[in-house]
């Protein structure tokens, strides 16, 4: 059988080009584990998206929140003087020796990298049956989508994370006026309070000083929150700003509730304590708060329309650099969900169009 194959590279785009098309991951039910569910995120901040229909979940991460704090520069003086014997005792195939020697030269277990927090959002829905439901992410424009009907109202919600404002927006609309009732939580896994200020929902949250990795059974408290020496345990915050059209914003109980509104807009950013390697994360932190206030303060005075441009123009200049095509002569599958289309590749059915899309899955 001749294939065809066709890579366009473009190192230096000097305009912005059409989408890709055929770039969309598809399903047809939400996820119910976090393996399930779509990823987005800008470099520093991402999200799993799990799109319920009446219950939506996003977990958050951000680059710098770990666990601890700064370390001895040398923190095993001794190493070397294990370096000989260990090549030596390779040399003669003595292996088990080898692998005793070279422990010597290990250094202390890093510390852990910590999920952020939740956003729960549950979504107020006639008492009718789920109908069309999809969720998809696009590729071609690193954008989540949710959409389904209830009742005859068709429902529709975009989730990404936006480079250029540093923070995750959140779009709901629906074909019908004041279809939108929503109550929006946050919570964390860490060490946590929230509170309401400003027409905002503020997560504040300490991450431990220290936490074994999940491998080492050894101490009888394998997460510590306290230091003494107040350095480790590095401080984090995350805003959600809901912004309305014709509903109601209110608060109670740890949530937000939203009422009756056609259109809502939730932007929400995060930041952590973070100075560098050689700072204590808690004394010598920066001001957490100040940084995820300035990006949503920063944000706010855009249109949810700009804030999408923004973010398709920024992610397309390093995205469409390169364009691969694998026998475009073949049947289309992309209507099918991706689930479908994998099952079917596995029993043997011919997709090279679901190779080219597994490929870009991997750059995006």
């Amino acid at each position: 059988m001749k294939r065809y194959i066709a890579v366009c590279l473009t190192l230096l785009p000097l305009a912005h080009v059409a989408a890709q098309p055929g770039l969309v991951l598809r399903y047809d039910r939400p996820a119910e584990v976090w393996t399930e569910a779509i990823p987005i995120g800008n470099g520093r901040l991402g999200a799993m998206v799990f799109g319920g229909a009446e219950n939506e979940q996003l977990q958050l991460n951000e680059a710098t929140l770990w666990s601890g704090g700064p370390v001895k520069k040398n923190i095993n003086p001794d190493a070397f003087r294990y370096l000989a014997p260990s090549r030596a005792a390779l040399t003669r195939g003595d292996f088990a020796q080898a692998k005793e020697l070279l422990k010597n030269m290990q250094g202390a277990y890093t510390e852990s990298y910590l999920p952020l927090a939740d956003v729960l959002i549950k979504q107020q829905l006639p008492q009718h049956e789920v109908a069309d439901y999809e969720r998809t992410l696009n590729l071609s424009d690193a954008i989540a989508t949710t959409q389904f009907s209830v009742n005859g109202t068709h429902y529709r919600r975009e989730v990404f994370a936006s480079a250029p404002a540093n923070i995750i927006v959140m779009h709901f609309n629906a074909d019908r006026k004041r279809q939108l009732s929503l109550q929006i939580g946050a919570r964390s896994s860490l060490h946590f309070a929230t509170l309401y200020s400003d027409g905002r929902l503020i997560l504040q949250g300490k991450a431990p000083a220290h936490v074994d990795p999940s491998y080492f059974n050894v101490n009888a408290e394998p997460i510590v929150y306290d230091d003494p020496s107040h350095c480790k345990g590095m401080r984090f915050e995350m805003i959600v700003k809901p912004i309305v059209t014709d509903g109601v914003i209110s608060y109670s109980d740890g949530y937000i509730a939203i009422k009756d509104a056609s259109e809502v807009v939730l932007l929400i950013s995060a930041a952590t304590s973070f100075n560098g390697f050689d700072h204590c994360p808690d004394s010598q932190g920066k001001n957490q708060h100040e940084i995820s206030a300035s990006y949503i303060n920063k944000a706010s005075r855009h249109s949810v329309e700009q804030l999408r441009n923004a973010h398709v123009l920024d992610y397309r200049r390093y995205f469409d650099r390169v364009n691969l095509m694998l026998n475009p002569d073949e049947d289309d599958h992309s209507s099918l969900t991706t689930t479908q289309r994998l099952d079917n590749y596995t029993r043997g059915a011919t997709d090279s169009a679901l190779e080219a899309l597994y490929f870009q899955y991997g750059r995006y």
